[in-house]
């Protein structure tokens, strides 16, 4: 099915929210803090300015979103989704993904070029993290500064791993295989060893990072690999808590947004997106989210800047995998994540 395009003058105004549009826009996306200020900062402003409904469905992580856009041939009963680079690229590759340019999403041309590559046509970047080490300031003798402090005895039993359902759990195997003298994409049998090493001393695994974050928010672990934004709202709320970019480095997410070929309201789903991309809302979105940006023009808060990612140098700076290889392996890894990682946990 092709997608119809609208001029650029329409899209960006009001306007473009004509009589023969839907309403209704179903943006699929993440529970927990991050629903409360995608809508404040975001939708909202959106349903506002286009006189439009959005419908929010916080369900699902991102391999899962892509899992279902790919058994429904791109037509999975949303019309935004927010996946990462890696989906991204795997969609634009297996045609389930709508084709953005500057002519249909303007706001494309004021993002970091380079950033943009790296997630190909099909996925908007609207924000940038890395994965920290979130830590209990209380019950930490010391501020951890390696990854390597996880296997430290005085965690055993204080530590919680992402499922492979989460990202996060993909990233950080592959850290730990580059640590431990792997590589990040193709020798990555040191990482799945040092992952099983590391759940024995455990208490398990959670998907979403909004239960995540409650184990170590309640004291019933004391550290855990975790986003760097949703790091900071922990600190931010007064909880007990500190992260660190350990000294090995990181893995930077680069989250995307992505319009499934088959989306029932295209139009309005290519206006969403631009929308996100506003100056203006990006830079309400990285001063709620705690998250770095793709546009370099954006003028927030120092405290925003602080520890985020703010450049083309920051990103530099971390392991980037080559992320079409990652989607490729991501089955094959989650199926020996469940064969040796996860009986090896307390």
């Amino acid at each position: 099915m092709k997608p119809i395009y609208i001029a650029a003058s329409l899209l960006a105004s009001a306007a473009f929210a004509s009589p023969t549009m839907a309403r209704d826009l179903i943006v699929n996306s993440y529970g927990g803090p991050y629903e409360q200020i995608i809508r404040d900062a975001i939708i909202t402003p959106f349903e506002q300015e286009y006189g439009v409904r959005v419908i929010y469905d916080a369900v699902g992580s991102s391999s899962q979103d892509y899992a279902k856009i790919k058994a429904t041939n791109g037509r999975p009963g949303f019309d935004v989704v927010v996946m990462t680079a890696s989906q991204s690229l795997q969609g634009c590759e297996d045609g389930l993904l709508e084709r953005f340019s500057p002519d249909t999403v303007p706001n494309l041309a004021h993002l970091n070029p380079e950033i943009s590559a790296v997630a190909g046509p099909c996925g908007a970047v609207h924000e940038l993290q890395y994965l920290s080490l979130l830590y209990r300031t209380d019950m930490v003798s010391e501020s951890p500064q390696s990854w390597l402090d996880l296997f430290e005895d005085d965690l055993t039993g204080r530590v919680i791993l992402p499922s492979f359902g989460n990202v996060m759990a993909a990233y950080l195997t592959q850290l730990m295989s580059v640590i431990h003298g792997g590589d990040l994409d193709s020798d990555i049998d040191p990482g799945f060893e040092a992952m099983t090493r590391l759940a024995a001393q455990s208490v398990g695994f959670e998907q979403a990072s909004a239960i995540l974050e409650s184990y170590i928010v309640d004291g019933r672990v004391w550290a855990m690999p975790f986003w760097d934004g949703r790091a900071q709202l922990l600190v931010d709320s007064g909880a007990p808590v500190d992260y660190v970019l350990p000294e090995e480095g990181s893995v930077p997410l680069i989250a995307t947004l992505n319009v499934p070929i088959g989306a029932q309201n295209k139009e309005l789903a290519l206006a969403f997106v631009d929308f996100f991309l506003e100056k203006t809302s990006q830079e309400r979105w990285v001063e709620g989210y705690k998250v770095g940006s793709a546009r370099a023009d954006i003028e927030v808060s120092d405290q925003a800047q602080d520890r985020k990612i703010t450049s083309q140098a920051d990103l530099d700076a971390l392991y980037l995998p080559d992320l079409l290889s990652l989607a490729s392996n991501l089955s094959a890894w989650g199926e020996r994540w469940e064969r040796e990682v996860v009986p090896a946990a307390r």
